[in-house]
């Protein structure tokens, strides 16, 4: 999300944060500032992290891909070095700009390819590497509906290599949160999610666990609020949801990406990131949770 937050953000940033987390069954790691000078650099939504925690991808909201090394010490991030950086790219490979660049989810497949989800103008597109053309999937009826800056934020493959995204605002006839899946030839709608609070959903993983994860958040004058929830699917239904952490007004920046994966001890992180809007008074924060099994 970019424009629409500018001047609450204002507010937020100057009212200053409170650390009042209310952990329930997540532990915090870590939460580490990333910086760099670049123009390009910032407005992240999505992020993919491999390679046991070493390596990352980020996603700008302005079309733009970053990959980058992770320093580690322990449970500790201790810097963040860029390895490379492209546009994302339209069908025609032009540069995006505005509504049709505004890209906001990604998810990666074991082969390296990847799919970005776009929020101004509603659609899916497949990306065979960095800096390659945009193959846009087919757009059903459905997603021109769909409200004009509340749609896909959130991106995810699970472990039969099937796609799913989930809307950020648009909801269904009977207010729940559609979940589309897209299995290589048609899209279809096989579950829906219950939206709990004033939380929206802005990004989507399924775990090495085969676990749906969804990262939620809530605005205000006075902050951010954030909210993992995760469920397993059997068949088509989703089903034992959890709430792994909830947290109070301004414990993190505005966070729209998540990283579910395995580090060197077999444990089970869950990784964020935040878009700062492109303003100096927010930061680009990694956070990192450790999750139960």
């Amino acid at each position: 999300m970019r424009s629409r937050f500018a001047i609450q953000l204002i507010a937020i940033l100057l009212a200053g944060s409170a650390w009042a987390v209310e952990v329930k069954t997540a532990t915090q790691l870590s939460s580490f500032a990333w910086r760099h000078k670049a123009e390009w650099f910032g407005g992240y939504s999505a992020v993919h992290i491999f390679d046991g925690g070493r390596r990352m991808i980020a996603l700008s909201d302005r079309a733009t891909l970053v990959t980058a090394q992770i320093d580690r010490n322990g449970d500790q991030i201790e810097g963040v070095e860029i390895s490379g950086h492209w546009p994302v790219l339209s069908s025609k490979g032009r540069l995006m700009s505005g509504r049709a660049g505004d890209s906001e989810g990604i998810a990666v497949a074991p082969d390296g390819s990847f799919f970005i989800s776009f929020e101004g103008v509603h659609r899916i597109a497949y990306y065979p590497a960095p800096g390659t053309n945009a193959q846009v999937l087919p757009i059903p009826r459905d997603f021109k509906a769909l409200a004009s800056n509340g749609s896909f934020e959130g991106l995810a493959i699970d472990n039969a290599g099937r796609l799913y995204t989930l809307t950020e605002e648009s909801r269904t006839r009977t207010g729940q949160i559609p979940v589309y899946r897209w299995d290589g030839q048609r899209w279809s709608l096989p579950f829906v999610l219950q939206p709990r609070g004033k939380f929206l959903p802005v990004a989507a993983d399924f775990g090495p666990d085969g676990r749906l994860y969804v990262l939620e958040r809530a605005v205000s004058l006075i902050g951010f609020r954030s909210r993992l929830r995760r469920w397993q699917i059997e068949g088509d239904m989703p089903v034992a949801e959890e709430t792994l952490f909830e947290t109070g007004t301004g414990a993190h920046d505005n966070l729209e990406g998540l990283s579910v994966w395995r580090d060197d001890q077999g444990r089970l992180r869950a990784t964020m990131i935040s878009d700062d809007n492109f303003l100096a008074l927010q930061r680009t924060e990694l956070v990192e949770y450790l999750l139960p099994d």
